[in-house]
């Protein structure tokens, strides 16, 4: 993690004393163990699966993903009294939302009961942002594609910013997953997908979906660090790599859940627009047609 950190440039921004406190991130994901690294922060979670209601993952996805929006890193502090692994926000407030089961698979149905259970209680904890690794492709069923898609356009205009994943099937076009194709909400596709190499099972050089959509939209927006990103395991208190836009994703949760705490008046459409206008090395300096990549330091200077 602190790899990433270099890369997306948060020095700044921690030494303004950001740290997400106060900021409450909802992960719709396989779960959350809970590892130390989350602390007492996790405010709630919700089993759409199997109805329990201790932490777990049978997975470890959702572990993953959360220990890189705002694990703390204690489980990974060195002799230097340096926390190796923490997450981008350390201090954010945690939710989970279990929609995915051991396999990593969901339904639309599960989906969007976590989002009516967001709409419900928005206002109890005070939630700013949604991250969601969750995503069905273009060739679903048109219904099941409009639901998704009405949902969290909807979050979005009640003040929730919505981050999804760009989806594992790229690089051709058109194959950002839903509800990454959303025209309001932000997705997220992988700044190093091309440092692929044999040891990272189940991804191909240039992974991150990639528009233009059927409606010409650019897709993703933004891009961060998804490459063997290491962060929180389910099992043991440690910590595991794993590679993906789904690791992309909460690499920008993470950095404007920083951004939320410095300005926490912002609507999701400003902080999007400020995303625009700050994101460096720009898309066309890279040759991808999106804004570029996430830059925390330029994201959150007044």
């Amino acid at each position: 993690m602190n790899r990433v950190k270099k890369l997306i440039h948060t020095d700044y921004a921690y030494k303004s004393g950001l740290s997400g406190q106060n900021v409450t991130v909802v992960v719709m994901d396989t779960g959350i163990a809970p590892h130390p690294d989350f602390g007492r922060r996790i405010l709630d979670f919700q089993d759409f699966c199997n109805g329990k209601t201790g932490l777990y993952d049978d997975n470890g996805h959702g572990t993953h993903v959360c220990g890189i929006i705002g694990g703390d890193g204690r489980m990974s502090e060195d002799a230097r009294h340096i926390r190796i692994y923490s997450g981008i926000a350390p201090k954010a407030d945690l939710i989970m939302l279990k929609v995915l089961d051991e396999k990593g698979n969901g339904s639309t149905e599960k989906v969007l009961a976590g989002v009516e259970w967001v709409v419900r209680n928005q206002n109890r904890y005070a939630i700013r942002l949604l991250n969601i690794s969750v995503g069905m492709l273009p060739n679903a069923g048109r219904k099941e594609q409009s639901s998704l898609l009405a949902a969290v356009d909807d979050l979005w205009e009640r003040g929730i910013m919505v981050v999804a994943a760009a989806g594992n099937n790229g690089p051709k076009e058109n194959s950002v997953t839903i509800p990454g194709i959303s025209r309001k909400i932000l997705t997220v596709g992988s700044s190093d997908d091309a440092e692929i190499d044999a040891n990272v099972r189940g991804l191909k050089n240039g992974y991150s979906g990639s528009g233009p959509t059927e409606c010409c939209i650019v897709k993703p927006e933004i891009l961060a660090p998804g490459t063997k990103i290491t962060s929180c395991s389910r099992t043991g208190n440690g910590y595991q790599v794993k590679s993906g836009t789904s690791m992309a994703a909460p690499v920008v949760t993470g950095t404007l859940a920083l951004a939320f705490q410095k300005y926490p008046y912002f609507t999701p459409a400003e902080m999007k627009l400020r995303l625009y206008e700050r994101a460096y090395p720009r898309g066309e300096q890279l040759g991808k047609k999106c804004w570029g990549v996430i830059h925390a330091d330029h994201l959150v200077r007044s």
